[in-house]
């Protein structure tokens, strides 16, 4: 507590100074007040105001001359605007969502973002997990991590697998920042420009973002309640010759369906005729109430390579990603991670990972997390239906709602018009690389308790009519 309440103080002594300098009572050049006076104003110790002037300098806004004191920079920078362009700005692409979830302030409510409340989530735990790392030997906290990351978290995922029917050894084994950056790692050791990988239609929007980044030809896959479409798999395979078939089998983002053990066999088949390599992304395996069919476990790792990662269950800033794949790819994905991240991931977050999971608590957070969505998925799609929303299908867990607009909307134009009132929704298209999913709008039901997000959405679907 008295971390916070000097945190607080630090604080309240550089927003007085900012305010001095952007009401010009401070112009560049002119001295700061002494430590020890501005202490005795704002009734704070001396080294509370030497943080402040310390961070204030760091920024760049004042500046210290030895034996003399602080003074006001003389290229203090004007308050960072962080909206630079307003949403309209830009077209609604994969990248429109993830631009405004992430730089939206606290004011505006995500019901199209990808992730769980701040409040869902175990934050006394990973404050527990932090200072026990806190206190752990110097060289942890210093040192660059191990090329395969933190032993203890790799031990501990190797026990999930097995539960999965997934038997391997270390060698199978690696892990990264995040599951973005597996998902980077592998289409850098498998991908020129040019390939064709091949997605679901719908997909998670930045499987999209990626590849494009990636400079190669991306084809959809249309995907129903039991999974892709075999035939237009197939075909495709024939057609395209792709490098990579990219999806999520449990918890299907953005539908919520779950790949049937028939259509699985069938991709495993025709994936191996071909010589095609499947990346199984399993962000969203822990709020399945009973696990579902896996590609990874079904192929045994030959063909298939397993990604994933914690951020939507645990903490999106604490992140950390894995890879499960073949030891020689597995070789050969950690010389990758050297040259483009020196070491393997941040292993202070790798601990947290490893701290969160080892104990029971994760396991009954996330008995909580299941029971907790069950009753508002329930909610939020009878909520939805008096507008005239249905879902595609009520999935068997997850937080996330893929619904149908009523007849002639554009999601697009929905979407739009409740930015403006400070509410983001996912339009369809974003994750349709066929562009098919106009009608269609991705609702992240934990966002959508907030009564002000149906009225929103109801002016918005009025004004896009």
């Amino acid at each position: 507590m008295l971390g916070d309440r000097a945190g607080s103080r630090t604080s309240d002594i550089m927003a007085a100074i900012r305010g001095r300098i952007d009401s010009r009572a401070l112009a560049p050049g002119d001295r700061l007040p002494s430590i020890r006076r501005f202490a005795s104003t704002m009734h704070v110790s001396p080294s509370t105001v030497v943080e402040a002037y310390d961070r204030l300098a760091a920024e760049g806004l004042i500046r210290a001359q030895r034996g003399s004191g602080f003074y006001v920079s003389n290229a203090a920078l004007p308050p960072l605007k962080l909206a630079a362009e307003t949403p309209k700005a830009r077209a609604v692409d994969p990248f429109w969502v993830s631009r405004q979830a992430l730089d939206a302030d606290d004011a505006v409510l995500k019901p199209g973002c990808g992730w769980l409340p701040a409040d869902w989530m175990p934050n006394d735990a990973l404050r527990r997990a932090i200072r026990s790392l806190a206190r752990s030997d110097s060289d942890f906290l210093a040192y660059y991590g191990s090329t395969r990351g933190s032993p203890a978290l790799r031990r501990l995922l190797l026990g999930r697998l097995a539960e999965e029917g997934i038997e391997i050894g270390p060698d199978h084994l690696m892990l990264t920042n995040t599951g973005t950056q597996a998902l980077d790692l592998i289409c850098r050791f498998l991908l020129r420009p040019g390939d064709t990988v091949l997605v679901d239609d719908p997909c998670y929007f930045n499987f999209q973002a990626l590849l494009k980044a990636h400079q190669v030809k991306v084809v959809g896959i249309p995907y129903g309640p039991s999974g892709p479409d075999v035939a237009a798999f197939q075909a495709a395979l024939a057609a395209e010759q792709p490098r990579l078939y990219i999806t999520n089998s449990a918890i299907h983002n953005p539908t919520g369906a779950t790949l049937s053990p028939q259509v699985a066999h069938r991709l495993l088949n025709a994936a191996a005729t071909s010589g095609l390599t499947v990346v199984e992304d399993d962000i969203f395996a822990d709020f399945e109430p009973e696990p579902s069919t896996r590609l990874a476990a079904l192929d045994g790792l030959s063909r298939v390579i397993r990604i994933g990662s914690f951020s939507k269950t645990l903490s999106a800033s604490a992140r950390c990603g894995y890879i499960a794949a073949r030891p020689d790819w597995i070789e050969g994905l950690v010389d990758l991670q050297i040259a483009t991240n020196f070491g393997g991931p941040n292993p202070i977050s790798s601990e947290i990972i490893a701290h969160m999971l080892g104990g029971g608590g994760y396991r009954k957070h996330m008995e909580e997390l299941r029971r907790r969505l069950v009753r508002i998925r329930r909610e939020t799609a009878d909520r939805l239906h008096r507008l005239g929303i249905e879902p595609w299908l009520l999935p068997r867990g997850g937080f996330n709602l893929w619904c149908r607009l009523p007849d002639g909307l554009d999601s697009a134009q929905v979407a739009q018009a409740a930015v403006a009132d400070g509410v983001l929704f996912a339009p369809g298209n974003v994750f349709s690389v066929s562009q098919g999913a106009a009608g269609f709008m991705r609702f992240n039901v934990a966002h959508m308790i907030e009564p002000r997000v149906y009225d929103v959405l109801a002016t918005a679907m009025k004004r896009a009519s």
